[in-house]
């Protein structure tokens, strides 16, 4: 059994180490660190937790045999996951993370002698309201996070799903989940507690639906916030202060990077986080599609284009994650630099359906740190490039998000891809991108069409040159 001074130690230990782990993710260059450090750090907390049960003849042992089985499973499903399907893990993850937290309530309210919490209608206030809140937010990360990633993984449509009233109805069930954490508090009935649990449930549910395909990458970044302050919660319950640590840490740095993405995208962040956003119609910018002309190219004059330009920006968005081409690409534009031509990577913040989601296949890659830019570092340049090369962005690169104010991704910055003096756009099909919208980027003069598998057309352009 470790003592109370050496185990708050240790769990300090982790704390820093989880902070450090966060400043080096912030950037590619020190992200392999930031996920060292983290490591270090949850195996500490793990360890010490072990150790602290004390009943090695029972708890331990079942702790132990979950732990090992648990994170075999989690191991086996990130080793075998394809880098197309984070997001939907990510909230996949989210959800247990969710999940977790309401089991650890209840655990917490049936059997409050084991957690020094008092006993059964006499548990102590200010574990309640923790207990409480932690449920609640658990059971709204767990409900909204399998809806995102149903919608995701195509399972649900990715458009938004409304009905007249929604947002009155969120509004009254929250009010009522809140009314419900007093009258708990104060009479400490069963009932209400697990009015409390089927309520967030419901309004996991009814917070996710309603927000289009273009605000998903907001939405993971929220369910992760999510996640942190449930466990927080039940960190508080538990009286764990790595819980609590990691918790907030996750909380905090999720809403942060929520908030920023919703600045980058021109999204009212409390619009994205109470479902307001995504009632737009999405098919009211579609167009005609079918009716426009569009100029055809192919591998040789890409080639042609490339080879006798002095400056191109590649542009790499989720067809290009799909199709595995990142390795392709950058033997593209080692040949590319041979020829004396300048290239740079354009990288838009929710590129690929989630943060950071290019900038991993691109490292994947080995594509030097230098050459990669956001979309404010580079969006300049695109006025005075030769050639922008888009492989697989869509709604990243549509102009609509300037001129069209019925657009649903109306608002947004984007990659100012069409300033280019030629643009050459690989993609299968003209079929919409996430948001649903056509991209009017399409069928402007400048631009040529590569309507091919996007490894595939970066592989014989590479023959070409």
């Amino acid at each position: 059994m470790i003592s109370a001074n050496l185990l708050a130690i240790f769990y300090l230990i982790s704390g820093v180490l989880f902070i450090l782990a966060l400043r080096g993710l912030s950037s590619p260059e020190t992200s392999r660190r930031g996920n060292l450090f983290g490591i270090i750090g949850m195996t500490i907390a793990i360890g010490v937790t072990i150790i602290s049960v004390g009943n090695f003849s029972t708890g331990f042992v079942y702790l132990v045999v979950l732990l090992l089985i648990g994170g075999l499973i989690g191991a086996f499903i990130a080793f075998k996951i394809p880098m197309t399907a984070m997001p939907e893990l990510v909230a996949g993850f989210h959800s247990l993370v969710g999940l977790a937290a309401v089991f650890v309530a209840i655990s917490a309210f049936l059997n409050p002698e084991a957690f020094n919490l008092g006993f059964p209608g006499n548990i102590k206030i200010a574990s309640l309201i923790e207990m409480s809140l932690g449920a609640s937010i658990g059971a709204i990360t767990f409900t909204g996070s399998v809806i995102a990633f149903l919608k995701l993984r195509g399972i649900m449509s990715g458009s938004p799903i409304t009905f007249v009233g929604q947002h009155y109805l969120n509004l009254i069930l929250g009010i009522i989940l809140i009314s419900l954490i007093f009258y708990l508090c104060k009479t400490q009935v069963n009932t209400w507690f697990w009015a409390i649990i089927a309520i967030s449930f419901l309004l996991g549910i009814l917070l996710i639906i309603p927000i289009g395909g273009a605000d998903m990458p907001v939405v993971i970044s929220m369910l992760n916030s999510y996640s942190g302050w449930a466990a927080a919660g039940i960190g508080f319950t538990l009286e764990n202060t790595a819980l609590i640590i990691t918790g907030a840490l996750v909380g905090s740095s999720g809403a942060i990077l929520s908030y920023i993405m919703c600045k980058g995208m021109n999204r009212s962040f409390f619009n994205v986080i109470l479902g307001g956003w995504g009632a737009t119609d999405q098919s009211s910018s579609s167009g005609s599609k079918e009716q426009k002309p569009v100029k055809n190219g192919n591998a040789d004059d890409a080639a042609f284009l490339m080879k006798n330009a002095s400056s191109v920006i590649i542009v790499p968005g989720y067809g290009m994650a799909v199709a595995q081409a990142q390795h392709a690409l950058r033997e593209m534009v080692d040949a590319l630099k041979k020829n004396g031509v300048k290239v740079t990577y354009a990288i838009h913040p929710v590129a690929g359906r989630m943060p950071g989601h290019m900038n991993v296949l691109l490292a994947e890659a080995n594509v030097p740190y230098d050459e990669v830019f956001e979309l404010e570092e580079i969006n300049n340049d695109f006025a005075n490039c030769d050639v922008a090369y888009v492989i697989g962005a869509n709604d990243v690169t549509n102009p609509v998000a300037k001129s069209d104010p019925q657009s649903p991704i109306y608002g947004m910055p984007v990659l100012d891809v069409e300033k280019s003096k030629s643009v050459l756009f690989v993609k299968r099909s003209l079929s919409p991108g996430y948001a649903g919208i056509d991209n009017d980027l399409f069928y402007r003069d400048n631009t040529l069409m590569l309507f091919a598998d996007a490894k595939k057309m970066t592989e014989d352009i590479i023959k070409s040159l």
